[in-house]
């Protein structure tokens, strides 16, 4: 399958630390793991990684670490003719510290007050699946509006007014907690698991032709299938470095999708690879391969059948994988009480599949050097 990724490219220099760093003292650090990064731009890198013909389009500057991300690119067979450059913004740079006491991560992003956008949308490709991360809006609209056929997948990790109308017209809305949160106006209480289907409701209510899949951090995923609201919990896992994490989640999303993969075989999938790559620091070493994903899968849900794969890395040490509950349920983890809303998920949507926004409706918004700079 071709996939192509549109949005932003950065660098990121992560630094483990033994604790967080107090104001005016001085610290000596060992170690650091630099890889490219940025969200569409790991969307992309996974994609290569797991074998697929993954295109992906994006600004970066005309410095070190743009010539770094290419490399990274080439090693992950990524095709980078639609990355642009800028001679007069520098490559954004992220610096991330992870807490090695629990896992948790303190991030600066160092970008320009006015980031450069793509502005040639010309691809000489068909792509069977493209995948946005909302950053790039005109260069989105534009591929969607030039690929009517391909299944469109947009990251929401935020709220803006771009990113919200460019949500109408994608097959798949992958959302964060605090996308869904923001646009419902309502909080999710994991003590009150009916707080979750009153904001998948809402969502619903307005992007109903879509697709949902709300992110709940290490709690797992949100969607619909057969009519019902479900969740599928995270891995139980310790956390060494949740960067990347998100991304990793999107990026085995969709490949789940270009393979035609169902949405609850999709959703567990990704929920693997995100919840294993929160094992090892740093962002894109952390990424699984399809190899430990796959065998990760198969051992846990007792498939016997051979599955062709596309890398030849295997897992260290598969037993010791985490466990994975069963999604056959609305759970929400480490509740006493869960809730099985078969009835309320068919009140809400019933058994009719949602279907594609159509190609017709998109803005038509065309190529300039001066949109959303």
């Amino acid at each position: 399958m071709t996939i192509l990724s549109i949005g932003q490219c950065s660098y990121d220099i992560t630094c483990p630390i033994a604790e967080y760093p107090v104001e005016g003292t001085k610290y000596f650090l060992g170690e650091k793991i630099e890889s490219g990064g940025g969200t569409a731009a790991n969307i992309a890198y996974l994609l290569g990684k797991w074998g697929e013909t993954s295109y992906f389009a994006g600004v970066t500057g005309s410095d070190d670490y743009a010539s770094k991300i290419r490399k990274e690119f080439d090693q992950a067979l990524v095709k980078t003719e639609y990355i642009e450059t800028s001679y007069d913004v520098g490559t954004p740079l992220s610096v991330i510290l992870v807490n090695k006491k629990n896992g948790s991560r303190t991030r600066f992003d160092v970008v320009g007050a006015t980031q450069p956008r793509l502005k040639k949308y010309e691809y000489n490709i068909s792509p069977d699946v493209i995948v946005s991360d909302g950053k790039e809006y005109s260069a989105t609209i534009n591929a969607l509006n030039k690929y009517p056929n391909a299944i469109s997948i947009v990251d929401a990790g935020r709220v803006d007014r771009d990113l919200l109308e460019l949500c109408k017209y994608a097959k798949y809305i992958v959302c964060s907690k605090g996308f869904a949160e923001t646009v419902s106006g309502l909080k999710i209480d994991y003590n009150n698991s009916i707080s979750l289907v009153n904001i998948y409701k809402k969502l619903k209510d307005r992007y109903p032709n879509n697709e949902i899949v709300v992110t709940l951090e290490n709690m797992g995923a949100m969607y619909t299938y057969n009519g019902e609201i479900r969740i599928m919990p995270g891995l139980k896992v310790t956390q060494v470095d949740p960067s990347c994490s998100g991304d990793i989640f999107h990026g085995a999303f969709a490949y789940c999708i270009a393979n035609h993969f169902d949405i609850e075989k999709a959703v567990t999938y990704s929920n693997i690879a995100a919840g294993l790559s929160v094992t090892k620091m740093g962002g894109r070493p952390s990424i699984p391969t399809l190899k430990e994903v796959i065998n990760y899968y198969n051992q846990k849900f007792n498939v016997k059948a051979p599955v062709e794969e596309k890398t030849v890395e295997t897992p260290k040490d598969v037993n010791a994988l985490p466990d994975i509950p069963d999604a056959s349920t609305f759970v929400i983890p480490s509740q006493s009480t869960p809730t099985n809303v078969e009835e309320i998920g068919n009140s809400f949507f019933g058994a009719q599949p949602t279907t594609k926004a159509q190609a017709s409706n998109i803005p038509v918004v065309e190529a300039s050097n001066d949109v959303h700079q």
